[in-house]
């Protein structure tokens, strides 16, 4: 952990998923590989509830961009790659949590799927709920069955983009830009749904590295 800390970056919803990292793309993929596995065996080896804390609660204190420039470049079918999007959707309703439980309130009124009931989410689902909801996923990388976290963090992002991309339908006659703004953001949730989905396929096959 550094010592000199700074204030968290704002991470805005419109910027999701274009973070860019460092300038070694060499040393950051074999630096995220190793930072990413000695984060999941620290919090697997402790008992200490508070460490846990810590570890969801990173980027509360240190900003997004703390860990982006380990693991924002990685693929999206690895164990970095994952737990960088976890992080990100994390930073994005801790930002915004009233703006993305409206999208995932809409999401779970309109997608007729298990989605709802694969996140565990509460309905009706309000900014406290959504941010305790994203926390809950995000112990569960630490916690428990990781392949089981995986599949939340999909069906978490694939009740997003249906949300979004609802909202988008309702706002294209009145106010095109935002509903191009939602459309956007939709394609972006339903593309990181399709990438947890290849990563609990990889972790299940005992190929996520």
């Amino acid at each position: 952990m550094v010592e000199n800390f700074h204030k968290p970056t704002q991470y805005s919803t419109d910027k999701f998923d274009t973070f860019e990292g460092g300038q070694d793309p060499a040393q950051i993929i074999r630096a995220a590989h190793d930072t990413a596995h000695a984060l999941i065996d620290h919090a697997r080896d402790t008992d200490d509830p508070a460490v846990l804390d810590r570890i969801v609660a990173y980027t509360d204190k240190h900003g997004i961009d703390a860990i982006a420039e380990l693991w924002s470049r990685s693929s999206p079918g690895s164990l970095p790659g994952a737990l960088w999007r976890i992080y990100l959707l994390r930073a994005v309703i801790q930002q915004d949590a009233l703006g993305t439980s409206l999208l995932f309130q809409r999401g779970i009124d309109t997608l007729s799927t298990i989605d709802a009931a694969v996140t565990g989410a509460v309905n009706p689902t309000g900014p406290a709920e959504i941010k305790d909801l994203a926390d809950q996923i995000l112990r569960g990388v630490f916690r428990g069955d990781f392949g089981v976290a995986l599949d939340r963090a999909a069906s978490f992002s694939r009740i997003l983009a249906s949300g979004a991309g609802s909202i988008a339908d309702d706002q294209e006659s009145l106010n095109p830009e935002r509903a191009s703004e939602l459309t956007t953001r939709a394609d972006r949730y339903s593309r990181t749904a399709d990438e947890f989905s290849t990563c609990v396929r990889l972790f299940r096959a005992g190929t996520l590295d």
